[in-house]
């Protein structure tokens, strides 16, 4: 790729980082799409798709090469599903027995909701926001993936040992979820001191979710198997299946995920280092 881009490899992924969230920063300062009818910040990741493969076209690369290959994608998808699946069983397992504990017993219902900070008091249960939840996570998961672990972890990798390049790309993915909080502080929605633990924890949750979906992409050799939990942890943690209390909805999401994202991280590292290992021997 330098060959062809005349840039170091870091400063090539700091631009295109600072260009995509640039983007993110007016969307959500100043379109504000998701206080629309369409319900999500999607128009940042649409042009973050057409960076993204601007930035192949002149490189010379295809989609295949930073991991969207076409063999067996359905396959690897289906696996990240699962995981994400069998590791959120386990966390709203936990999370609804936090709420038994308190004596506050809660249940779980369907229904889409934008994700929010301060919370979603909407309950849309049509078949089309169900659609149009899971086609912008669609679109939200194919550019963060292909960006921060597909070109990102591709680039890096040039010049810096893999898992080097592994937390420099999670890093930069934990910055880039400290938006949300930002926003959130600017409209007068939580305190500065509420504001600052809010991105220190979205840059140590990104990151362990960076982190992962990396290793996902080394273990497998494709971005199909981390696009897929991406996907589950996006789509039906966080905007379909809810836990419901009597003192409100998704009180203990934050719980809820990071519980689960912990123990998918925990496995994932394990594989990882077994199947090193075998290889070293």
């Amino acid at each position: 790729m330098e060959r062809n881009i005349k840039c170091k490899p870091t400063n090539l992924c700091m631009i295109i980082f600072m260009l995509c969230l640039s983007v993110r920063f007016v969307e959500y300062f100043l379109i504000e799409t998701d206080k629309t009818a369409i319900g999500e910040n999607v128009f940042h990741k649409v042009v973050g798709i057409i960076i993204l493969a601007v930035i192949l076209k002149v490189s010379n690369l295809t989609w295949s090469d930073i991991g969207f290959q076409r063999n067996g994608f359905a396959g690897s998808i289906l696996k990240g599903l699962l995981l994400g699946s069998v590791c959120f069983i386990i966390s709203y397992g936990l999370e609804l027995e936090i709420f038994i504990l308190q004596g506050n017993p809660a249940h779980l219902e369907i229904y889409i909701s934008s994700f929010s900070l301060t919370g979603s008091q909407i309950k849309n249960t049509d078949f089309f926001f169900f659609l149009l939840c899971i086609l912008f996570n669609i679109v939200n998961v194919w550019m963060e993936e292909g960006v921060f672990r597909g070109l990102f972890l591709k680039t890096l990798s040039e010049t810096k040992p893999f898992m080097q390049a592994n937390f420099i790309a999670a890093f930069l993915f934990g910055i880039w979820h400290i938006v949300m909080p930002i926003r959130s502080y600017v409209n007068g929605e939580m305190s500065f001191a509420a504001m600052l633990l809010m991105a220190i924890g979205y840059i140590i949750l990104a990151g362990i979710m960076g982190i992962k979906w990396g290793l996902l992409y080394r273990i497998k050799g494709n971005i199909w198997v981390g696009l897929g939990d991406h996907l589950f942890n996006n789509t039906v943690a966080t905007n379909m299946l809810h836990v419901v209390s009597l003192k409100g909805a998704d009180e203990l999401q934050i719980v809820r995920i990071m519980a689960a994202q912990i123990i998918s991280f925990a496995f994932v590292m394990v594989v990882y280092y077994c199947r090193k290992r075998n290889v070293n021997r």
